[in-house]
């Protein structure tokens, strides 16, 4: 059979199910937008925690995007591995991370990797550690500004933390981590009106630091359901990460967002255990299950249907057309969160003209690779 859809496999029996799918032309497609949007590629730290893959950070690389985020050290040390030279890990490392930390930057001592600091006695300890191996920690001020799940609040203690991080002989402060991922509300001049409010303490602090005569510091704004409001202020950097591959939960939410469903999840109907039933092989191993169900999965060549029940390796569909649909069937869904879908799989299948080319290994879901 000839595929008639863009997603639709050449040769659907070279796919085991579940799998994910990375259709390349695509990827390709939303790096160059995301990058049409920043206005530039040195305008970007793409976040690398939605795809975790070597070859995709190549793509990105290959684009002229030079500095990313990423949200562990096994994620990290997957960008330094495929080539990336600038690199911030988006979370303040605490305990044995901190040792872990020294040690990524002692085995890629060309590569410049930073994180983030929120507490005057996090600093410390970076401070201490990187001292005691001879080097100096590269870190950005995570600065709460209203999501709050981390960062310093916006009050009248955070300048002297930003002075005192400056202070420190070992620790090397280069500015401001602002994440407002929160803020998603659908119509765009509503959320921009939302991220220009939660930005106006944001501006009165780096008012404040230029005054104290510190260094003006890099602000580093945003994800990806704020980009487009932040690509519209000159001097911040943007870090969207979801939009390289895109899905069905910011693809609703975020609609001025012109971004193409790039990976999807291939399943198969394994079972017809009743009329108006079928089965599929796609539990909560195969799909991000952290959203309600009917928030799971959207399939592409499948209609009137409703996810019913999810076990590990079983998903159950009540379907209108049940004598139609055959035991092997095959499904195409865009996952609703594409991110934490990724990081279920130890590889993808390749996708390029409809045509399965070969697999990438997802590295970066790794704890662990090295250090």
């Amino acid at each position: 059979m000839t595929p008639t859809s863009w997603y639709q496999l050449q040769d659907e029996a070279q796919a085991d199910s579940p799998s994910l799918l990375i259709y390349k032309e695509r990827t390709q497609q939303n790096i160059a937008v995301m990058i049409n949007i920043a206005g530039g590629a040195d305008r970007l730290y793409t976040h690398v925690k939605t795809n975790k893959m070597p070859e995709v950070v190549k793509l990105m690389l290959d684009a002229g995007i030079s500095k990313f985020k990423c949200a562990t050290i096994a994620e990290a040390e997957m960008a330094a591995i495929a080539g990336a030279k600038h690199l911030v890990i988006a979370h303040q490392l605490v305990g044995p991370k901190i040792e872990r930390f020294v040690a990524l930057c002692q085995k890629y001592p060309e590569v410049f990797f930073a994180s983030l600091i929120d507490t005057e006695a996090i600093a410390n300890d970076h401070n201490a550690i990187f001292e005691r191996h001879g080097l100096t920690a590269n870190i950005f001020l995570d600065v709460n500004n209203g999501m709050d799940r981390s960062g310093h609040p916006l009050n009248d203690t955070i300048p002297a933390l930003y002075k005192h991080l400056h202070a420190l002989p070992n620790v090397q402060c280069h500015g401001l981590h602002v994440y407002d991922g929160h803020l998603r509300t659908p119509d765009f001049e509503t959320r921009k009106h939302e991220v220009d409010a939660g930005f106006v303490d944001v501006q009165h602090f780096v008012e404040s630091i230029t005054e104290a005569g510190l260094p003006k510091p890099i602000i580093i704004a945003g994800g990806t359901p704020t980009f487009t409001s932040h690509a519209l202020r000159n001097e911040t950097y943007c870090s969207p990460g979801t939009c390289v591959l895109w899905d069905w939960g910011y693809g609703d939410k975020l609609p001025e967002q012109p971004f193409e469903y790039a990976a999807l999840v291939l399943t198969r109907v394994i079972s017809k255990p009743q009329k108006g039933i079928v089965t599929i092989d796609m539990g909560h191993k195969a799909v991000a299950a952290e959203n309600p169900i009917d928030k799971r999965i959207r399939f592409l060549n499948l209609e009137n249907y409703e996810l019913i029940g999810q076990s590990e390796e079983h998903g159950v569909l009540k379907v209108q057309d049940w004598e139609s649909i055959r035991v092997g069937d095959v499904l195409y869904g865009v996952p609703y969160h594409v991110c934490p879908t990724v990081n279920l799989y130890d590889e993808a299948y390749v996708v390029e003209n409809q045509t399965i080319t070969g697999t990438w290994q997802v590295l970066g879901r790794k704890r662990r690779i090295t250090v």
